[in-house]
């Protein structure tokens, strides 16, 4: 099980993605306050509806359940 944190910096933002790329063999199996494409590989994860606004300096959070293996994921954020 995973928990991403999506944080807002000096000014709030309206919307979200966020890209994580999984090891080969690991594959996502649930997922929750978070809209994905893609269940291997290179995933995309973007905002529900309820989540994508957030205050500057705050943040929310969504995860996800998966199989396989994986050590650490590096996970990169954008604003929309």
């Amino acid at each position: 099980m995973a928990t991403v944190r999506v944080t807002a910096g000096s000014s709030a933002i309206g919307s979200w993605t966020v890209t994580l790329t999984l090891p080969s063999g690991a594959t996502v199996t649930n997922a929750w306050n978070a809209n994905r494409s893609g269940d291997s590989g290179a995933t995309r994860w973007t905002n529900v509806a309820y989540n994508g606004q957030v205050g500057a300096g705050q943040s929310t959070e969504f995860g996800f359940q998966g199989s396989g293996t994986a050590a650490s994921l590096a996970p990169t954020c954008a604003a929309g």
